[in-house]
């Protein structure tokens, strides 16, 4: 029997789709990464082509495994993470979308979301489902495409479409239509899921007008869910988180009070709270974590919607940057942001403010400020909004923390992460691959254990890629350590700005004179 070598992770992110091969040492093979097109129909709305997503997806995990020349049968498994929220409804009967997905940046249903509050709805939501009534999870987009689409809600009530987030959308195809299934991670994130019973919520459903037949089954994010013959054999589909808990079991945070942040596009902070369902009373959300069996681990988290984008405006709309790198370079030519304040409110504010219409403010301007100042404020501001998640967040579970560990594209900053420590003033640990998500994914499908259901009965298979967690936990190594060193009167200057800068920005969203 021809060894198995490799698990792949299939990494669907919002502005590209990855493909990662690992091996039993968690180093990562073969990575092949390419973009694809952002649409931006109106002011404050964000789509994808549902087919650029399967397309470039498919096409770099093949090129992956051409890279280091591996064959399907020497693949254990494929786990897939991906961009959670995001809304993608097709035929059930060709497997063609009826519209473009919507993304979870996308804000064109926020009136809706203000309706729903204003009929009394927020409590219930957040009792059952962990989360705040808000747009930016799937259950209004949903309804706003059936609503819009022609004929697509007597579509729907007949049975004839298919709702689900990326990863459900990647697995119907990966198996050409044979599953349609997503996990408890992206369930959580509907804003329609049980996250207690671990069921979709007949209450909501009805609410919206969603009927049950659209959705997917939903399993533990490692589970056998099919197997994919795209390319050239029989390879298991094994794994699947959305890309957030995806990263906190990358990052080994298996134990309650256990955090990692992920600085990617948006910000995102992760507390594993263990069994318990913290129901959060500062803005924070209550969501599933990653796991291979149904006796579910529960997180805390907390979201800014925009970090590693704002270094991306810096260098495509204002031009001041050539690449997202040079940021730091520009950082260390001042010794501070000279009382500058950047709050990158473009889409509004997460946790824990929740404030959908405030906008993105600059305050602290003189005659004295310069280039350097603007982009060191615009890098600080990621630091502060992960400040004000990990105060709410240690204060809601009452949980001591000894570290946070941290991944995404700009934790490779060295400036940002120890202005992190500064002002949390709290060891960071970076690893030594920042590719958690992806790693996070295949430790899913690679532990996974059990039989698949085939036409001929059970066919025996197990993946068992890694042995144990202990086994997956030995691929995980830090790269280096972040301890604070400013003094405690410093920090709590810096931060007095910070509040007084995110103030302006939500008075903003009050349009009284």
């Amino acid at each position: 029997m021809e060894a198995k070598r490799y698990v792949i992770a299939m990494d669907q992110g919002t502005t590209s789709s990855r493909a990662i091969l690992f091996d039993r040492e968690g180093k990562i093979a073969g990575v092949v990464q390419r973009e694809f097109e952002q649409h931006y129909p109106q002011a404050g709305w964000v789509e994808h082509d549902p087919m650029d997503i399967w397309s470039t997806q498919m096409g770099v995990t093949m090129e992956a495994m051409q890279k280091v020349d591996a064959r399907p049968e020497e693949i254990a498994a494929i786990g897939i993470t991906n961009q959670r929220e995001t809304t993608i409804i097709w035929e059930a009967a060709t497997g063609k979308p009826i519209y473009n997905a919507i993304v979870w940046q996308c804000r064109r249903t926020a009136d809706r979301i203000e309706q729903m509050k204003q009929e009394g709805w927020t409590d219930y939501i957040r009792k059952t489902t962990g989360l705040i009534p808000d747009a930016y999870f799937s259950a209004s987009k949903i309804a706003w495409i059936l609503d819009t689409v022609p004929g697509a809600r007597a579509r729907a009530e007949r049975g004839e479409l298919r709702f689900g987030t990326v990863d459900s959308w990647l697995i119907w195809n990966l198996t050409d239509g044979r599953v349609h299934a997503t996990d408890y991670t992206n369930a959580s994130r509907t804003m329609l899921f049980d996250i207690h019973k671990l069921d979709w919520d007949e209450k909501i459903l009805s609410y919206f007008g969603i009927p049950r037949a659209m959705l997917p089954k939903v399993y533990p994010s490692g589970h056998l869910y099919g197997t994919t013959d795209r390319f050239g054999g029989s390879i298991p589909i094994a794994g699947d988180a959305g890309d957030q808990q995806a990263a906190l079991f990358g990052q080994c945070c298996f134990d309650a009070g256990e955090v990692k942040n992920t600085y990617g596009t948006g910000c995102f902070m992760l507390m594993n709270t263990g069994r318990d369902v913290v129901l959060s009373q500062k803005g924070l959300l209550t969501t599933i974590a990653a796991g291979t069996d149904d006796k579910v681990q529960y997180a805390l988290e907390g979201s800014v919607f925009i970090a590693g984008a704002a270094i991306q405006w810096l260098r495509d709309e204002m031009r001041f940057l050539k690449n997202s790198p040079q940021s730091e370079e520009y950082c260390r030519a001042v010794k501070n942001s000279n009382g500058v304040y950047i709050v990158p409110a473009f889409s509004g504010m997460g946790a824990p403010y929740w404030n959908q219409y405030a906008r993105g403010t600059v305050v602290g301007l003189t005659r004295g400020t310069s280039k350097e100042h603007f982009i060191r404020a615009t890098v600080e501001s990621l630091a502060y909004q992960t400040e004000d998640l990990l105060t709410a967040m240690k204060e809601e579970s009452g949980l001591s923390l000894r570290s946070l560990k941290v991944d995404g594209g700009a934790s490779a900053n060295d400036f940002l992460m120890q202005f992190q420590a500064d002002i949390s003033n709290t060891l960071l640990r970076r690893p030594a691959s920042v590719e958690t998500t992806a790693l996070g994914a295949a430790g899913l499908a690679g532990l996974t254990v059990g039989f698949w259901l085939g036409a001929a009965g059970l066919a025996g298979l197990t993946v068992g890629f890694w042995k144990d967690r202990k086994a997956f936990e030995a691929s995980w190594h830090c790269g280096k350590e972040f301890s604070p060193v400013i003094e405690d009167g410093e920090r709590e200057q810096l931060l007095k700005g910070w509040r007084r800068a995110v103030r302006c920005a939500l008075a903003w969203a009050n349009d009284e004179e």
